[in-house]
Parts: C-alpha cells; structure tokens; sequence
C-alpha cells in the first residue's frame, strides 16, 4: 500500500466503500455466538435465549462507547453498564460511568457531590473494546476530594501532577472509569457529574472512515472477547460451586475492578427444594454486598426483584452476623434472594474498604431442613 502510495486513511476508507469494514463487523459478530456453545455453558433454551439477548446487549454498548462517544477531545460521560445492559458480575448497587480519554491530553470534571454513598474515580489503560486487561494508572476517591459548602467539585485529569483534587494519568490511559455505590438506592442521589477537554491542542474531529472502522472493530471485539472471557471465568467457577473462595485481587485490578474491594466470585446450582444459605458476620466497612447473576455474569433483574443484599438492606441478627437464603421458593426468612426461574448461574460477595475480610460460609439444604432449623 506504501509503494502505492495509500496511507492507512485511503486503505480505512476503501475498505468502508467496499464494505469490507462492515461484513468483518458483522463475521465477528456472529463468531462472538461461539461463547454461548463454550465447554460448560447451560444449553437450556431459557440460558441461550438470555445468552443471546446478553450478546445484543454488548453490542449496543459497544457501539455507544465507540461510535458515538469515541472521541477522546470531546469525552461524554455515559453509561455503559446499568439496568439493561450487564456484564462481568455488574452491582446492582452501583451507578457505572465511563468515558473515552487520552493521556496526552488534559481533562476537568465538575461535579455536584449529592448524597450517594461511595464515589470513586479511576484512570485506566486501553479501553473495553481493545481485548486483555485495562491496568488502573490513576485513583482517586470521595473521600479524598476537596468539596466545596455547597457540594461542588473539581478535579483535574493528567498525566502531570496538579494541585488540588487530580485524577494522574500515564500517556497510555484511555479510559476514565467513575463508580457511584448506593447504599439506599431509593433515597440517594448520584453525584452530578460533567467532563470537558482543556487542552489547547485538543480539536474534535468529525467522522472519517478510520474512525467508524475503528468503532466497529472495537465493538465486535468487545462483544466477543468480554463474553468468551466471562464464559470461561464462569466455567473455572464451576469447580468450586455453591461456596464463595476469595477471588485473585491482581485479576480483579487487572480486569478494571475496584482496587478497594474484595472480591468472591464463584457458580451457584440448586434444585427445585434446596436452599443455598450463606452466613458471615461483616466486619466495620464502608459497604458490602451480594448479589446473584444469571450463567453470563449478568446480574438478575435488581430493578423489579430483591437478587441482591447490602449493607444497609440485610437484616441483622442480634449478634451483628447476616443469614442470606438463595432460593426459587420464599423460604418465609429475611434476606431471601430470589433465583427468578434461573436453576444455576454465577454470584458475588462484595466487601468494599472493609478493615477484615472474613470468609462467607456457605451450605446448601432443603428448605424442609432449613424450616426446621429456624423452628428449633
């Protein structure tokens, strides 16, 4: 192409013209189809179909963040994770913001702190759509911010350090990543939050070819690696299901987790008449959770039925420990968490700046032997 005189624009642009760009879009796509067929995966049609509608789910996801807000000189805060779209053990308890950012470019964000619970801000590389691990480059969290009386904020994103409230970044960060944790969902308000670019050599570009054959490769690439990769994550869990061992921390940081929180992830599996119950008394923490996820890591439905406990939600025995009942029937205890038709899937308990960690115990039973040990 070189010799011809084509530069990678020319070769972007012929490859839209042609289609090309487009029917790759779409051969990856259908490829991505194969996760739903990996070793281990139920083959159910009530999980296929939900496999399924997880896939559409990426897709629309993808080409949001790639697409439409790819543009690292004009980033827009959005939400690539929330109610109907899931992926990776998503928290129910959390409000997922993402934005497209270039580490050689200087960002502010300006915020309304509000009333939410937890807030933390992260500065990442790579982004979703590349495939592999998003190494954190830059922390920072609520607790740590200046605010203002009137609850306003500023914090400043670069790779040179700034005074004040500053996000670092490294010239490979490409992904800033904004978690807000409910306690109360019901009665808490997000953070308001805006981003804009302030670097003076910073132009927005309109769309040209490269940049939407770029948009369509990363969306196909998301779409088939985070459910292949999620496929096999919930295979491996598969070897120690119904119990909640602690999950690798570098591989949770790795993956773009929280570097504040404990993770156990691991698979569930029940019959009609059992119950899996789980038991652990929590330990002083800013916030802890758990929370049931169909087989794709996505989590149930949270906005119409209680899949999940926190914190603030348990209810507590009188000795500060919890009692959370996993079940398909009301077991007639509190903390039930209902498994809404699904007869096996994936989990995850959460402990969030906690001062221990200790394990969740956990046993299955028959509601009949669980009844009985309620009336004893």
């Amino acid at each position: 192409m070189n010799l011809r005189g084509q530069t990678p624009e020319d070769q972007a642009a012929a490859r839209i013209v042609s289609g090309q760009a487009w029917a790759e879009f779409c051969d990856t796509l259908k490829a991505a189809g194969a996760s739903l067929s990996f070793p281990g995966t139920p083959q159910t049609p009530f999980d296929q179909a939900e496999g399924y509608r997880y896939l559409t789910r990426l897709t629309r996801a993808g080409l949001e963040a790639f697409v439409e807000y790819a543009d690292p000189a004009r980033p827009v805060l959005h939400r690539v994770v929330h109610e109907t779209v899931k992926m990776g053990s998503d928290n129910p308890d959390n409000y997922y913001q993402t934005a497209r950012i270039s580490g050689a470019l200087e960002y502010r964000i300006r915020g309304q702190r509000n009333t939410i619970a937890y807030l933390s801000f992260g500065s990442m590389i790579g982004h979703y759509g590349q495939g592999g691990g998003m190494p954190p480059t830059g922390y920072i969290e609520g607790s740590q911010l200046h605010v203002e009386d009137d609850g306003s904020f500023e914090i400043i994103i670069s790779a040179t350090p700034h005074p004040g409230n500053w996000l670092p970044m490294t010239p490979e960060s490409g992904t800033l990543v904004v978690r807000q944790t409910f306690l109360d969902r019901a009665n808490e308000q997000p953070a308001e939050l805006t981003i804009e670019c302030i670097d003076m050599d910073a132009t927005p570009q309109p769309l040209t070819p490269a940049m939407l054959e770029e948009g369509l490769r990363a969306t196909s690439t998301l779409v088939a690696g985070a459910s292949l990769l999620f496929a096999k994550w919930a295979r491996d869990f598969k070897s120690h299901s119904n119990t909640l061992p602690l999950f690798d921390p570098e591989r949770s940081t790795a993956a773009g987790g929280d570097p504040n929180i404990v993770y156990y992830h691991s698979h569930w599996a029940l019959a009609p008449d059992q119950a899996l119950v789980i038991e652990v008394t929590p330990p002083p923490c800013e916030h802890w959770n758990f929370q049931l996820n169909n087989y794709w890591m996505e989590s149930l439905d949270y906005r119409n039925f209680q899949v999940h406990v926190n914190k603030h939600s348990a209810h507590y025995a009188s000795d500060g420990s919890v009692r959370i009942v996993v079940a398909h029937a009301d077991p007639g205890l509190p903390n039930w968490i209902r498994t809404l038709n699904h007869e096996s899937g994936t989990m995850c308990f959460r402990w969030v700046r906690a001062e221990r960690h200790p394990q969740p115990n956990t046993r299955v039973v028959t509601l009949d032997q669980l009844k009985r040990e309620v009336l004893s």
